[in-house]
């Protein structure tokens, strides 16, 4: 597992820490240590379990990764209409016309006010 990687029940929902009933060490002493996590799937409310390597096992995992917008930018986005393919064309040729970065940031601020 990398960090990446994510705990899943058989039913495909991802197991945050709050799913979690019990984890513990399976040690062994040849071979890989495991960690060792019982969950009950917040979707279909079934037990499950699941081992990681320990040298794999990282506690955030389990954890939800933060939304990057604050709750007004999230609201205004949802009120917000859809983007329809005249203004992603019209963005486009809008790209095509910035030739250097002080160029960009001068748009920037244009659009801004």
């Amino acid at each position: 597992m990398s960090a990446r990687s994510i705990i899943r029940c058989n039913c495909g929902q991802r197991i945050y820490a709050k799913d979690v009933v019990q984890t513990g060490y399976y040690l062994r002493l040849v071979g890989p240590s495991f960690v060792y996590i019982k969950y009950r799937c917040s979707r279909c409310k079934k037990l499950g379990e699941q081992f990681v390597k320990q040298e794999e096992w990282e506690e955030g995992i389990l954890n939800d990764t933060p939304c990057e917008l604050s709750p007004e930018e999230k609201k205004r986005f949802e009120r917000m209409k859809p983007i329809d393919i005249h203004e992603c064309i019209d963005a486009h040729f809008e790209l095509e016309k910035i030739e250097t970065v002080s160029d960009l940031l001068d748009r920037l601020e244009e659009a801004k006010r």
